[in-house]
């Protein structure tokens, strides 16, 4: 018999009883008996009739043989009586035994007998015997209390169930009260990976390969992205007491500010960076665009709407409250208008005392009588994740300002790329005007009565005429940065075409344009007067939103049309939608790809975003997510929040959320296949630490200003050194300890950029040098004094190869690497030599050393830093905290990090955006000649290569 064979054997006989006894191999054969437990039998057969017998195969087998398999064919001539009883009895008793046995758990059902198990009573405890009713009951009732553990089954288990319009339209609002859902958000979930950021539910990234579409059509035709979840902050107010209370959030060296003369008349849009009030150059909340509404004949009255990044508005929203003395909140008397009636239950929490009895899991759900008598829920429009008793208005008796929440209140759209604006001309039209028939009956609409007034009337002419002026532009980077229209257009559903159709530019130019008003609108931009727009007022976008005429009612009304495909005429009165069109300006620095990533801002209000998306995909335009977003910024060489925001709250909250996102993917891998960053000489790989940067820098400048004048002093006559003690006593005072803060002053920026030669970088834009003053000690020593511990935004161009990657270091270069780039453009850096990991030797050491150790502590010796353990949070590879010398760890000195780097296909070079401290930037640059003036080392983390890199600081 086999080994396998034996082995199954006795897996079959490990459960029959001891009393039950089989013959072994050796004794079995023909003449046996073949009753099992007969003893007797067997010791009557001789030897010799055992040896005249043949030898049979013995032992159990498996499956049948030809000679009968090795059992005996001749039945026992006698039996004992005795013996033969014991064994039938043995084998009862274990039968018994079994049947009677309950299972190893606990479940009330394992007591039945095993005829009587059925799946039906774990559903039903009716079917369960009397006396274990009870007992089933109480177990199904704590099942169903432990729903932490398990998930409940589902209520609607049907699929016909679940896709009955009122279930989705319920189940459409529950599932956006945690994460916001955009009005795109079912169209970017088929297609989009999505990721739930900042309270919202966004698109990351399309489900297919798109960077180089992306690009290409960034560069060549359009790219659409939904920015609706941008929060707007509405003020309204005198204009002398905004601009009082705004000031004091802004500073006049930083750039325009509220006040400047072309947003404040609401022809442009605006951009800054807000800080904490009168805490310039410190705490910056972060960078926000505004738009003023234009100015009303004989009114002071002015509105302002802010736009901020959802992760500081509740940094801005209480400093905005502080500085407009806006304390008193206005509580809503009645529900926001994007939620009905019908909803009031789902928002309001239950009553303790309820006398409705909720249903258990697992039965079908119906409809109450109360609920039978509500019509289904709508769709959550704005916020639904807000109580309907949350208040989103704030105002001051004092100074009569008033602070509106409208985030989610309005759809805002970006259109990238030359092409957008012809997308935009295709699919917008301006409003018709409503019949006689119309404007003789007062109606609830808003465009009838609108019509009625012949003042409104003609702006809306005029503004329909600016828009048709402004189809003759090609590209939409010919027109003024920030330009802002109004219009009021008709729905883009009326004119959605039956297939996809890429919008183009007319190359012949439109007989109906004038050449004269197409050049001075785009030399002078949009008046002043048609910069007005009905999305402003409140009354007039709940009026649009309430009475947006639905697809369905669309689609009968175009299938009652005598000519299939022909658009609905006249034009439904409720197919007026007020807008607002906001020129986004491209790429304003450098000489290469000017005005790349100019495009338009499209606003409109709640409740139509779909209705604009799909005309606008129908166009043939690219969809892009918070992805591209980012490369955008990155090619375009601007700094992207909060990704380029170290010293704004969102900021340092942003790079701890990714320094834990690139341990955890770091520790996923085994540490045989981790890089070694101790070896790279890399002490900071998943975050860059500039406060740490900024406060050695400043302490390697103090020093060597220390030795510089302790060398003057040796030199100076003693009555000079009596003189000078005083002034080296007072520079030597301790000074409090300030925050890194980046550098925004545009005057001090120029000077950089100035100094760092941007005439011999690539694509920088050529600076009058006769006027900046000369790069010497004292010169350098006046900037560091007046911008102690400030890091500056710079741009990186590789001279040579090379893609970089996030925290890459940017070190100074020695003379012999000024050496290597001498022998050409595309020389090869230097390289670091490796470093040791005595973190993971010490390790290795402890583990070999552990036998040693008792021996060790009975000894009266000391225990050394060496026979300690490393920390538990430790983590092989990385260095642990606190963290060494970052300026001196390499042997090359650190300047700063990379926050974004890749190859950039519109400079055709590797390019990297990041921050470098001010004093180390000076610092190298009055020891650099003038032809390497601005040359520094990039080194990614994971590599030991040095490239070489240009230093460019735009302005």
């Amino acid at each position: 018999m086999s080994a396998s064979k034996v082995k199954m054997r006795e897996r079959k006989l490990k459960n029959q009883p001891v009393s039950v006894q089989y013959l072994s191999s050796s004794t079995q054969h023909s003449g046996s008996s073949g009753a099992v437990g007969d003893a007797g039998p067997s010791d009557t057969h001789t030897s010799a009739e055992h040896a005249k017998t043949p030898q049979q195969p013995g032992g159990w087998v498996r499956g049948h043989q030809k000679d009968g398999g090795g059992y005996t064919r001749e039945m026992p001539s006698c039996i004992t009586a005795v013996a033969f009883a014991q064994a039938r009895a043995a084998e009862v008793s274990a039968m018994l035994k079994a049947v009677t046995k309950t299972t190893g758990s606990c479940h009330v059902f394992g007591a039945l007998p095993k005829h009587m198990r059925r799946r039906a009573m774990s559903h039903n405890t009716k079917r369960l015997p009397c006396r274990l009713r009870d007992v089933a009951n109480r177990m199904r009732e704590k099942s169903l209390q432990s729903g932490s553990k398990k998930k409940e089954q589902a209520k609607n288990k049907s699929r016909k169930a679940r896709r009955r319009h009122g279930n989705l339209l319920l189940e459409f609002n529950r599932r956006q009260r945690k994460n916001i859902w955009l009005e795109t958000h079912i169209w970017h979930a088929k297609r989009f990976h999505m990721v739930k950021k900042w309270g919202y539910c966004l698109g990351d990234r399309p489900t297919y390969k798109c960077y180089r579409p992306c690009y290409r059509a960034m560069s060549s035709h359009c790219l659409l992205q939904d920015l609706s979840y941008y929060c707007c902050i509405e003020l309204q107010g005198e204009e002398d007491k905004l601009l009082l209370a705004l000031s004091q959030l802004t500073s006049k060296e930083t750039g325009p500010t509220f006040a400047a003369i072309s947003s404040l008349s609401g022809q442009r849009q605006g951009s800054l960076v807000v800080y904490r009030a009168g805490e310039y150059p410190s705490q910056p909340l972060g960078p926000v665009t505004f738009l003023w509404r234009p100015r009303a004949q004989g009114s002071g009255h002015r509105h302002l709407w802010i736009w901020a990044h959802p992760t500081m508005k509740q940094d801005l929203l209480p400093e905005l409250q502080v500085v407009c003395q806006c304390s008193e909140a206005v509580y809503p008397l009645l529900l926001p208008v994007g939620i009905p009636a019908g909803t009031t239950h789902e928002l309001q929490p239950k009553p303790e005392n309820s006398s409705e009895v909720e249903q258990v899991t697992g039965t079908k759900r119906k409809r109450s009588s109360e609920d039978a008598s509500v019509p289904p829920a709508k769709k959550i429009l704005g916020d639904g994740t807000r109580s309907p008793t949350t208040p989103v208005t704030w105002k001051s008796s004092s100074t009569g300002i008033v602070i509106n929440d409208l985030t989610m209140e309005i759809v805002r759209y970006r259109l990238i790329g030359p092409q957008s604006h012809a997308v935009l001309a295709d699919i917008l039209e301006a409003a018709t005007e409503c019949d006689e028939k119309s404007r003789a009956h007062p109606s609830s609409l808003w465009w009838p009565e609108h019509c009625r007034d012949e003042n409104k009337m003609n702006l809306h002419k005029q503004q329909a005429e600016v828009y048709q002026t402004l189809k003759g532009v090609s590209n939409s980077g010919e027109l003024p940065p920030g330009t802002v229209l109004g219009l009021t257009v008709d729905d883009p559903r009326l004119t959605l075409p039956s297939k996809k159709v890429k919008a183009l530019a007319s190359v012949k130019p439109a007989e109906d344009v004038d050449e004269e008003k197409r050049r001075e609108l785009m030399l002078r931009g949009v008046p002043e007067h048609c910069c007005q727009s009905h999305l402003w007022e409140k009354s007039v976008r709940d009026n649009v939103t309430d009475h947006k005429i639905s697809e369905q009612q669309l689609n009968r009304m175009k299938s009652e049309v005598l000519v299939p495909g022909s658009r609905l005429t006249p034009t439904p009165p409720q197919g007026r939608v007020p807008i607002l069109l906001v020129h986004q300006p491209g790429k304003q620095v450098g000489r290469e790809m000017s005005s790349w990533g100019a495009g338009w801002d499209l606003l409109l209000p709640k409740g139509w975003g779909m209705a604009f998306w799909v005309p606008l995909v129908y166009r043939g335009v690219r969809i892009g997510g918070l992805h591209m977003s980012l490369k955008h910024s990155q090619n375009k060489g601007a700094p992207h929040f909060p990704h380029d925001y170290p010293d704004c709250p969102a900021g340092v909250h942003f790079q701890e959320e990714q320094e834990g996102e690139f341990l955890d993917k770091f520790k996923r891998r085994p540490p045989a296949k981790r890089t070694n960053y101790i070896k790279h000489g890399c002490l900071a790989p998943f975050r860059c630490p500039w406060q740490q940067l900024a406060e050695e820098w400043e302490l390697i400048l103090g020093e060597g200003e220390k030795r510089r004048g302790e060398s003057q002093a040796q030199n100076m006559a003693p009555s000079d050194t009596v003189m000078e003690e005083p002034m080296t006593s007072q520079r030597d005072v301790a000074k409090p300890r300030s925050r890194a803060a980046v550098l925004r002053n545009r005057k001090s920026l120029k000077l950089l950029s100035g100094w760092c030669r941007p005439v011999t970088s690539r694509g920088q834009r050529a600076c009058r040098t006769a006027e900046m003053p000369p790069l010497d000690r004292s010169g350098v020593a006046r900037f560091i004094a007046a911008h102690e511990m400030s890091l500056v935004w710079v741009r990186l161009s590789l001279l040579s190869k090379g893609k970089p990657e996030v925290h890459a270091m940017v070190c100074v270069p020695t003379a012999e690497d000024l050496q290597l780039l001498g022998k050409g453009p595309g020389s090869s850096g230097p390289q670091e030599p490796p470093h040791k990991d005595h973190l993971r030797s010490r390790t290795k050491h402890k583990k070999k050393a552990k036998t040693s150790l008792p021996s060790k502590m009975d000894s009266s010796e000391p225990a050394t830093s060496e026979d300690l353990e490393p920390s538990s949070d430790s983590t092989l590879g990385l260095w642990p905290d606190p963290l060494p010398s970052v300026t001196s760890h390499c042997s090359r000195v650190t300047l700063g990090w990379v926050t974004q780097g890749d190859f950039s296909l519109s400079a055709g070079c590797g390019e990297a955006l990041g921050f470098i401290s001010v004093a180390g930037l000076l610092d190298t640059l009055a020891k650099q000649s003038m032809e390497h003036r601005g040359v520094v080392l990039l080194r990614n983390p994971a590599s030991l290569h040095y490239r070489f890199a240009k230093v460019n600081i735009e302005v």
